[in-house]
């Protein structure tokens, strides 16, 4: 075997999670330890699961924070809600929600329409275009993404049951 060889087999065995936890404990850090490791193994894995998310959605012209908005809007009765209410449910800050409705509409997915009965609100309303393009991307997502989580259909239901009693603990309030 050559060293390069040998070099890309020690790089690719090489942690860098686990390197920080044994640095963590090698500074006596040790009842934080396990907890920062939590931490760092979950921000890995949402980069992870968003990097596929992002690779699937790319050729479709979405990010996944415009698909979010194209999938709530498509789920409703009407195809509509209010800004302010689609800021909630998708649980982000409200300039996300109006940057995603900005190129949603720029790119005619979406159209922004006076609510009917408060001339204070705005509400915001999927079009056929944004329909079209939702199912296509969902089909996409169940294909490529949430059908193959990188977990067996019981480690899912296992961690969904943590990943609960998590944001509970953190004070999630739809958790709460």
């Amino acid at each position: 075997m050559s060293r390069s060889s040998r070099r890309n087999d020690v790089e690719r065995e090489f942690d860098p999670i686990d390197e920080s936890r044994r640095q963590w404990l090698a500074h006596g850090w040790t009842d934080a330890a396990d907890g920062m490791t939590l931490v760092i193994s979950i921000m890995r894995a949402h980069q992870l699961l968003l990097a596929r998310v992002d690779q699937t959605l790319r050729p479709l012209g979405l990010t996944f924070s415009r698909y979010e908005v194209l999938a709530l809007l498509s789920f409703t009765r009407r195809g509509s809600l209010p800004m302010n209410k689609i800021t909630k449910r998708l649980q982000v800050h409200a300039t996300s929600t109006t940057n995603s409705v900005d190129r949603l509409e720029a790119a005619g997915l979406v159209a922004r329409r006076p609510h009917p009965a408060d001339g204070r609100t705005t509400l915001v309303e999927i079009t056929e275009a944004g329909r079209q393009l939702v199912t296509e991307a969902t089909a996409d997502l169940n294909r490529d993404v949430f059908e193959q989580p990188g977990l067996d259909a019981a480690d899912v239901s296992r961690l969904l049951g943590e990943l609960a009693s998590l944001r509970a603990g953190l004070g999630d309030s739809a958790q709460a």
